[in-house]
């Protein structure tokens, strides 16, 4: 009994990734407001009966390619921003680490830059909050640094939002950039835009 119910749920798990896999193919040409629950079922194979016994609605299988696409961003974030190195060396393979991120995962932030600001309300929260989440993650790994000493806990949450944005707009570029000329040029204006924040974080006054 306990082998059969092993097996029914390893397969409710593979059509799970089953419908996840094909909505993040179909969404690399759409947003996810033209995206119709048969068209997910259809790419799968399986009848639309069965997409409602993993997700609600389609705004609900978009909630969870936020939490998975975000959760493959995670460490991209953590390890850009964590540490007191501010080096041109260490900022350099910063913006090499966001470069090989896109290439390994380029549906996943086409699908976080496209719903963003996209027309699905609780995608578009869902990105919201973990984008919150990952700001207060690296305000947490910014204040352990001694150049924090004196920041107020807004100002230091400030310098995370920028960080977080400025990865998720640096991987936008990445993801936009059609030849090794434009990489290039993507590459050292991210360079420079992390050198500007890294000038301010090193004077901005904390009295």
């Amino acid at each position: 009994m306990s082998h059969t119910l092993g097996v029914r749920q390893a397969q409710k798990q593979k059509t799970r990734r089953a419908l996840l896999d094909a909505a993040l193919a179909l969404l690399e040409e759409q947003s996810l407001s033209s995206l119709g629950l048969r068209e997910v079922t259809r790419a799968v194979g399986v009848a639309p009966t069965a997409f409602y016994r993993h997700f609600r609605s389609t705004a609900d299988l978009g909630v969870a390619l936020v939490e998975e696409a975000l959760g493959s961003l995670h460490p991209m974030i953590r390890t850009t921003v964590s540490g007191a190195d501010d080096s041109d060396e260490r900022i350099a393979r910063a913006v090499e680490l966001i470069g090989r991120h896109v290439d390994a995962y380029p549906a996943h932030v086409r699908f976080i830059a496209r719903e963003r600001h996209g027309g699905v309300q609780p995608v578009r929260e869902a990105i919201r909050e973990q984008l919150a989440r990952f700001a207060s993650e690296v305000k947490d790994e910014l204040a352990k640094d001694r150049l924090a000493a004196g920041w107020s806990e807004d100002d230091l949450l400030m310098l995370a939002h920028l960080y977080v944005d400025q990865m998720l707009i640096t991987a936008s570029l990445f993801l936009e950039a059609s030849d090794a000329r434009e990489r290039a040029r993507v590459t050292d204006m991210a360079t420079r835009q992390l050198r500007l924040i890294s000038l301010g974080r090193k004077h901005w006054p904390t009295a």
